[in-house]
């Protein structure tokens, strides 16, 4: 590329520097007594014509003058860097150039110069022929020189302790010698140039001895040639162009048309000096190119430029008015000398700078590139990027910008970008940022929203899918809500599954989908505690959609058998003749299990072989999953309220929980009671036989003394679904007898009240005086009743179940029963009465007559004397002798034969004959005494008093139970 077409900037700040005004530092840049220049070590090292070297500091002062040759011009110099040590050569074209090697930092004791190390004279083989190049190595170990008669004089040595060094001619040429210099490595190369050749010579190392190798077939001009420090390439500069040369040869090259004076590399620039244009060709053109032309027209205009041959750009480019002398580099600038003496100093303009001229003339991509190779960090990179996206999109070029914008997504604000793009014929740009910003984790919830947005707006479900299936970093929840709200229900359940959000997994195929098979089969892939929780909120729906498997899967979650779903693979079967049984067991191979229905086509021909094959595998593969998963098992009736409107499944899942044992009481009581109560329904909706089948199984869970139902919750839903016999049974069970027949008459049924009278009359005697109304209640039911009033009037009576006042008076509420039908009953009745009446009345002047003689015995006792008449003792039968002790009951005894230890026979003492009887009375009275209070007793009595309850009432008054206390009869 021609630099012709490379852009031209002012990287670089120009200022002219003026030394100290101190007469020898101004005199010192005088054409007339200049020799050379260099730099090193913070200094600037300045050769006279004269043999004299004089060091500048920084404020460009002469810090130090010395006299380093006596004769001669020193026309090169070397200071190596960081060091105190100078090299310098002079001239004198009627002697050996001398070489000579100063230490700065110590001096002679005698001149207080620096101190000469070593001094060297350059061999040429006697030729007087000027010096046209120099170069050294930078421990001075090696150090070439080029002379104009073509010759390069190599000198070896240890010259700064002055050991000696060697000499010898490396190289002789008819061609002058423009330039050297050397490129370190595994072996030491010396670059040599002519005015027609390039060439490189191995002077240590492999390939030592051999001769130079030609490179290229073009040379330089003097001042032409040097080294890239940062690489080591070799650069060199012709009328053509500019030339690097590496290892391995020639380099990438620039076209630059024109003559060249001096090149120099400053940081990553190539500084190039071109010298004014010739009109025309004379005889002196090749000597012109061997100097330089540096005698050519003193007031002739050079060009001053600075080049980035990486970024093909020009820093600076000046035209002096006065031509160049040299180009040195220190303290961080270029500074350049020309003829007249003057010296300027070139200082880079900062990255910022740079980047401002830049942004002016819009060439982002070259303040990018040339940000990167300034190493500036992301952040600033990201800002240039920012600049060029905002003016391609002035430009209109929006995929160009975003592209930019993506490169400087990592410090940017979204909504800067966004909002660029928010014009619907800009949504790829806009889905392509957004994109980007879930990839480098920095989108928000209102990100993620606009980008599905964008695709539910292009109707681009490819991309939707890549999106969320790619595992980019986004806000999961809102993804899901816009998935649901565009109806990709799929990715919605693709990503609540990824979240491991199973309840919205199941909402999703629920509320959505409406896909109620898989959200079942979903549910039952889940474990146990998670599964429950979804089970119960989506049960009724389930329910109403699937409503067999849902019922299964109550049914194991209930009762402990809960197995979570999988695909169990079953061993391969042998492959059967005949495509559609080959399929369907070739999808056999994949089965869900537990429950799986083995399909119809799967049975085998005659043989059954195949078949069997199946169930084994069917074993195994249930075997696979394991025991049932230990949980706590929810309480049954949590699960009642799912079944509404589905009680077929309600009842098949009370009865198989039913079936399994160690169930808690109150789990028992509940299913029990629900169970019943969905017999009753289902019979209620049949009519006939079925009817009574239900009627018949809903009795049988009520049956028996074992029946965990509430009796007062079976009446209930009895009486609520007209359940005649449940009704009875219960209150059979609980001796509600009266109930039962009650409940008869209330409906009328004749029949039905005469079969429980003939039940439950017998032990229950009260129902005869109900049935004694209930068949006088109406003609109807007279009629119906027929004989059995008769029965029922004769167990009255036989029984005394009721006063025939009573009966006279239950039959006198109505008109429908005659005199004629209880006229034996009446008649039998007073004839009973009569003879009872006649008894009492003996019974009552018996007990008169009696109790009336024991009052006079009574008086007697207490009144008259009582006179002893028995003349042997009632103990023993011998004839009395005192002491005798007399009783008033007249039975007499000796004092020795009475048991007593009170000779004197006092009131303690009883008659051993009459005692027993006393006590038998006297017991018997405290018996009455302490059961007057026991009131119980007599209720007890009249409770069971089944015929005269008031017998019971005077027998208990003769008792003296109901009055006061009497007087205790003593003996005699």
């Amino acid at each position: 590329m021609a630099l012709t077409s490379w852009k031209t900037f002012n990287f670089f700040d120009v200022t002219e520097i003026k030394p100290s005004e101190d007469g020898e530092s101004s005199s010192a840049f005088d054409g007339n007594n200049f020799g050379c220049v260099c730099s090193g070590s913070e200094n600037l090292f300045l050769g006279s014509t004269d043999g004299y070297v004089r060091i500048f500091s920084q404020a460009f002062k002469v810090v130090r003058t010395f006299k380093a040759h006596d004769t001669g011009s020193i026309t090169h110099m070397k200071q190596v860097d960081g060091t105190a040590l100078l090299v310098t050569i002079a001239e004198d074209l009627s002697n050996e150039p001398v070489l000579k090697v100063w230490a700065l930092d110590k001096t002679e004791k005698k001149s207080g110069s620096p101190k000469c190390l070593s001094t060297v004279g350059i061999h040429n083989g006697r030729k007087q022929f000027p010096i046209s190049a120099f170069a050294a190595l930078e421990n001075l170990s090696q150090l070439a020189v080029g002379f104009a008669n073509g010759s390069v004089t190599v000198i070896r040595g240890d010259l700064i302790n002055d050991r000696g060094a060697k000499q010898r001619t490396v190289f002789e040429s008819e061609e002058p010698i423009t330039g050297v210099e050397f490129r370190e490595g595994p072996s030491t190369v010396l670059y040599l140039a002519t005015t027609g050749h390039i060439l490189t010579l191995t002077i240590t190392g492999k390939g030592q001895g051999q001769p130079a190798k030609n490179l290229e077939d073009v040379g330089c001009g003097v001042g032409c040639m040097t080294v890239n420090r940062s690489n080591g390439d070799i650069i060199v500069v012709r009328d053509d162009a500019i030339y690097s040369y590496g290892i391995n040869g020639r380099g990438p090259s620039f076209a630059y048309e024109g003559p060249k004076q001096l090149v120099n590399i400053f940081r990553e620039y190539v500084a190039l000096v071109t010298p004014p244009k010739q009109s025309t060709p004379t005889k002196m053109s090749t000597l012109r190119r061997f100097v330089g032309s540096r005698t050519d027209n003193m007031f002739s205009t050079s060009t001053f430029t600075l080049l980035d041959t990486d970024l093909r750009f020009l820093a600076y480019t000046e035209t002096m008015t006065s031509q160049v002398r040299a180009l040195v580099i220190e303290w961080g600038d270029l500074f350049l000398l020309t003829l007249d003496g003057k010296l300027f100093r070139y200082h880079e303009k900062s990255l910022q700078q740079k980047l401002e001229i830049l942004y002016q003339r819009d060439l982002y991509v070259l303040a990018i590139n040339l940000a990167q190779k300034a190493g500036i960090d992301s952040a600033q990179r990201n800002v240039i990027l920012r600049k060029y996206g905002d003016h391609l999109h002035k430009k209109g070029d929006y995929d160009t910008a975003m592209q930019q914008y993506l490169k400087a997504i990592d410090n940017t604000e979204p909504s800067q970008v966004i909002r660029k793009f928010l014009d619907s014929q800009r949504i790829n740009n806009l889905i392509e940022y957004l994109e980007e910003l879930h990839e480098h984790d920095k989108a928000t919830i209102d990100h993620t929203t606009l980008l599905l947005n964008c695709y539910a707006k292009l109707k681009d479900t490819e991309k939707l899918e890549t999106f969320i299936k790619s595992g980019t970093n986004f806000d999961i929840d809102t993804a899901i809500s816009m998935c649901r709200q565009g109806g990709y229900y799929d990715q919605a359940v693709f990503l609540a599954k990824k979240n491991g959000n199973h309840e919205l997994v199941v909402d999703i195929l629920i509320e959505d989908s409406k896909d109620y098979v898989e959200a079942l089969d979903y549910i039952w892939r889940l474990e146990p505690d998670i599964a429950y929780p979804n089970l119960i909120k989506y049960a009724r729906v389930l329910l109403e959609h699937c409503p067999t498997d849902t019922t299964q899967v109550f049914i194991d979650y209930f009762t402990g058998e809960y197995r979570p779903k999988k695909d169990v693979p079953v061993p391969a079967l042998p492959t059967p003749q005949g495509g559609a049984i080959n399929a369907v067991q070739n999808l056999a191979s994949f089965i869900p299990l537990p429950y799986r229905q083995s399909p119809a086509l799967l049975s085998p021909a005659p043989g059954g072989g195949k078949q069997l094959a199946l169930e084994e595998a069917d074993l195994a593969a249930a075997e696979a999953l394991g025991p049932p998963r230990e949980y706590d098992l929810p309480k049954p009736r949590t699960a009642f309220s799912s079944f509404v409107d589905h009680p077929e499944n309600l009842m098949v899942f009370l009865e198989a929980c039913l079936r399994q044992e160690n169930i808690e009481e109150s789990d028992r009581i509940d299913l029990y009671t629900a169970l019943f109560e969905i017999y009753l329904e289902t019979a209620n909706s049949k009519k006939g036989a079925d009817k009574e089948d239900w009627e018949a199984k809903a009795k049988k869970l009520i049956e028996g003394k074992e029946t965990p139902i509430d009796p007062s919750n079976v009446l209930l839903l009895s009486h609520l679904s007209n359940f005649r016999d449940g009704t009875i049974l219960i209150r059979e069970q609980q001796g509600l007898r009266f109930d039962i027949f009650r409940s008869y008459t209330s409906a009328n049924d004749t029949v039905g009240a005469i079969r429980a009278l003939r039940k439950y009359g017998p032990e229950e005697p009260q129902l005869y005086p109900a049935a004694l109304a209930y068949f006088t209640s109406s003609p109807r039911i007279l009629e119906e009743a027929g004989d059995e009033l008769d029965v029922v009037l004769r167990k009255i009576d036989h029984d005394g179940l009721m006063a025939p006042l009573q009966v006279i008076q239950t039959l006198s509420t109505n008109a429908v029963a005659t005199m004629g039908m209880v006229k034996k009953y009446l008649s039998d009745t007073i004839e009973r009465e009569r003879k009872e009446i006649s008894n009492n009345r003996r019974l009552t002047e018996s007990y008169r007559a009696e109790t009336e003689a024991k009052r006079e015995e009574l008086a007697a006792l207490g009144s008259s004397p009582a006179v002893f008449q028995t003349r042997r003792c009632s103990s023993c039968g011998q004839t009395l002798d005192l002491p005798t002790v007399h009783f008033l009951c007249k039975h007499s005894f000796h004092q020795r034969c009475l048991n007593s230890s009170t000779a004197g026979g006092g009131e303690g003492v009883e008659c051993p004959q009459c005692g027993p009887a006393n006590r038998n009375i006297r017991a018997f009275r405290n018996a009455q005494e302490e059961a007057a209070d026991r009131h119980e007793l007599f209720k007890d009595a009249l409770g069971r008093a089944s015929k005269d309850r008031f017998q019971v009432v005077g027998e208990f008054f003769g008792r003296g139970v109901m009055g006061g206390n009497a007087a205790d009869g003593g003996g005699g």
